[in-house]
Formats: structure tokens, C-alpha cells, sequence
């Protein structure tokens, strides 16, 4: 089940509905909807008395749902119940999914997520993204996501946007990658490089991967900072369950703060950020092994078999990430920092140092250190489940595209 609403999806946060009849109609529509995908199944006289409207109100709004694909009827709530029992309701396992697709330095990848939450088709390829311009990168993945598309079609499923996760910086207007230096791509807007036929968002793969961590982990906070990292590593930071974006949308280029400014030049144009020392190539060099495919499990693989040169990498990664994530843990004060991406992996080598770090730098307290459950799926999901969530917050703006 989905849970309530924590962050609006990308591109309708902070649009309020108008207040008036029609805006208080399509509000509604979305607590039915919030109600019936958080608790149900749920019959109308139990989303009613949830959500304080009268049983008459609920049953059109919820009619108004059924008609649009977004909810259905299972049959008698509780059979054998004395007096007549209600029809259960929940949301569609068919109808609206969202698309989200991922760009990633080594890979690209493409899954569907129904308004029940389930992944229901997914396509990837492998293959090194870095130096290629977007043109024939994004060619590629427009044909995951059509093969995608085709596979949840047959399910009755139709597409309520796409969501795309890159590593770099986007624009406000959720569409334009202003700088993704891992791939070198600038200024590029992503709109007429993958003409789909649905709503397009782009956003940071750090953010989306919080997101995830917000809607789908368990127990996750609704104030911390989230670190993700692949080939490089982004940050994303979330106050009272919301993405702080930062006047541009920048916030949380973690990756880019300098760990030791005289250190080696970095892809962004400074000296000795953190991804030199903690990125995935940069521990890769440090153990004395050479880039490529599935490292990230070779390296976890190694370090298990007691590898003295990848521990010792593994460390003194670890020991950067304290060092950079002192600055954000005593000016943000989190609830927690969660490691996603490949440090979900690793991190049973480099939490040790990374704790005594942040422990030796902070100013209050220590700040906890978790490990994200999702690991490196994490901006894929979160890219899916914000058009899901979008579909949630505005039910009849979804009705009116299908």
C-alpha cells in the first residue's frame, strides 16, 4: 500500500488547487484516493468516517474514481457480518502506472509501477554512458521505455508520466540537465530527445533515491539526509517529509564539496571533492583494481574475504564521507543519514570510520548512520512512484489524460 502523502510529485509540488467548488472536488477525490491506496481495502462507509465526509458525498466521488480506472470493487468488505456489507474498494491494478527510467554512468534502465505500488515490467542495459552525447543515449533508453510501455499495455496499464533519474544538476523546469559532469552533458533538454507521448519530469538521481527512502523504507524519518552514491555521489535532504531543493533546484551536490582542496582535479572543475576519494572509481583505484562492471560486488565480495587493500580503500572512503557529511550533519542537524546506492553495499566497511568521524566532528550529538534497504534501486523506484504519487495528489488530472 502507498502511504500518505509526504512530497507532491515533482511537477505539481507547491501548485495548490483553487478554492473553490471544482478545486474542493478534486481534493476530495484525492483523500478518497490517498485513503483507499494507504488502508483499503476499504469500503465507502469506512472512507467516509476516515476522512470526515458524508457517506452520499464518498460514494460519488467514489463512483467518479471507479468511472476513471482508479479504483475498483473486490465485493462484500466482510462476508458473514450481520446487516448488508459494504462493497471493498481499492485501487486498480489496472489503469494508470508510472514510468520511471534512470540514466546512470554505467547503465540505463526503465520499470512500471501500478497505483497498488507493484513493479510490473522492467528493462535495463549495461554499458558505459560517459563521453556519449545525449542524443544516442537517450535514443536507447526511449527504447527500453517503449518496450516497457508495450509490456504493461498488454496489462491493461496505460502511462500516467515518466520519471527520469540522471546524476547531474536539473533545472526547475524538470526537464533540462543543466550539468551532469560524470556524463558530460550540459544544457540538455531532455524533452525532444525522448518524445514518449506522456508527462516528462527529470529529476536528480539522489533525490528521487530519498524519495524512495521516504515513501517505501521502513520507519524512515521525515527529517534526514540522504547519500547516494554509483560512479559519483549526490545528496538529497528532506525537512519535515519535503525535498529541499535550494533556490535553483541544486541542493545536495555532496560529491562536489572539497574534502582536502589541494587534492586531485575533479570532473565539476575543483580540487579534492569527495567523489576523488569516495567515489566508486576513486575506491576502485585505491584497492588496486580496475574499473568496470559489477565492482561494487567484487569489491564487497573481497572485502568479506578479508582483502587488506580494499578494507584499507573502504576505510579511508569512509573516512571522507565523515568528513564531508560533518559539514551538512551540524548545519542541517538530521534526524539520520541514510547510505543508499552502492553504499548500501559497502557499508559494513566503511560505517566504522564513517561514524568515528562524523562522532570526533560534530559539534552536538552524533548523528546515526542507516543503511537503506533499497540500495541501489532506489532512484529507479522513486522516479515510478512520484508519477504514482502525482496520480494520487490530482486523480482528475489523471482522469482527464487517459
Amino acid at each position: 500500500m502507498t502511504a500518505p502523502p509526504h512530497e507532491a510529485h515533482p511537477t505539481s509540488a507547491g501548485r495548490a488547487l483553487p478554492d473553490t467548488q471544482q478545486g474542493m472536488r478534486r481534493r476530495n477525490l484525492a483523500r478518497v484516493l490517498h485513503t483507499v491506496s494507504a488502508e483499503g481495502p476499504l469500503s465507502r462507509a469506512a472512507v467516509a468516517s476516515r476522512i470526515g465526509l458524508t457517506r452520499a458525498a464518498v460514494s460519488t466521488l467514489v463512483d467518479e474514481l471507479i468511472r476513471s480506472g482508479l479504483l475498483e470493487e473486490l465485493g462484500p468488505e466482510r462476508p458473514g457480518r450481520v446487516g448488508r456489507p459494504g462493497s471493498a474498494l481499492a485501487v486498480s491494478g489496472r489503469g494508470p502506472a508510472g514510468i520511471g527510467a534512470e540514466v546512470g554512468v554505467d547503465h540505463l534502465a526503465v520499470c512500471a509501477v501500478d497505483l497498488r505500488g507493484r513493479v510490473r515490467a522492467r528493462a535495463e542495459r549495461h554499458g558505459t554512458n560517459r563521453g556519449r552525447s545525449p542524443g544516442p543515449v537517450l535514443g536507447e533508453l526511449g527504447e527500453l521505455v517503449r518496450r516497457v510501455l508495450a509490456e504493461t499495455e498488454a496489462e491493461g496499464l496505460w502511462p500516467a508520466g515518466l520519471a527520469v533519474a540522471v546524476p547531474g544538476l536539473v533545472a526547475r523546469d524538470a526537464r533540462t540537465v543543466v550539468r551532469a559532469p560524470n556524463l558530460d552533458w550540459h544544457d540538455t533538454d531532455l524533452g525532444p530527445l525522448l518524445p514518449v507521448g506522456c508527462p516528462l519530469t527529470v529529476g536528480n538521481e539522489a533525490n528521487f533515491g530519498a524519495l524512495a527512502e521516504l515513501w517505501l523504507g521502513e520507519g524512515t524519518p521525515r527529517d534526514f539526509l540522504h547519500v547516494s552514491a554509483e560512479i559519483g555521489i549526490g545528496a538529497a535532504i528532506v525537512v519535515d517529509g519535503r525535498l529541499l531543493h535550494g533556490t535553483r533546484g541544486f541542493a545536495g551536490e555532496l560529491g562536489h564539496v572539497p574534502v582536502r582542496p589541494d587534492g586531485p582535479a575533479c570532473a565539476c572543475g575543483g580540487r579534492g571533492c569527495l567523489e576523488q576519494y569516495a567515489g566508486e572509481e576513486a575506491v576502485l583505484r585505491a584497492a588496486g583494481m580496475e574499473p568496470g562492471e559489477g565492482r561494487v560486488g567484487l569489491l564487497a565480495e573481497r572485502a568479506a574475504d578479508g582483502d587488506e587493500a580494499v578494507r584499507r580503500a573502504l576505510r579511508e572512503a569512509g573516512e571522507a564521507l565523515g568528513i564531508a557529511l560533518t559539514g551538512a550533519v551540524n548545519l542541517l542537524d538530521p534526524e539520520v543519514v541514510v547510505l543508499g546506492g552502492a553504499l548500501s553495499e559497502l557499508a559494513p566497511w566503511l560505517l566504522s570510520a564513517l561514524r568515528e568521524e562524523l562522532a570526533r566532528r560534530t559539534a552536538g550529538p552524533a548523528c546515526p548512520v542507516a543503511v537503506s534497504r533499497l540500495g541501489h534501486e532506489g532512484p529507479l523506484l522513486g522516479a515510478a512512484h512520484s508519477v504514482v504519487r502525482g496520480v494520487l495528489d490530482d486523480p482528475a488530472a489523471a482522469a482527464e489524460r487517459a
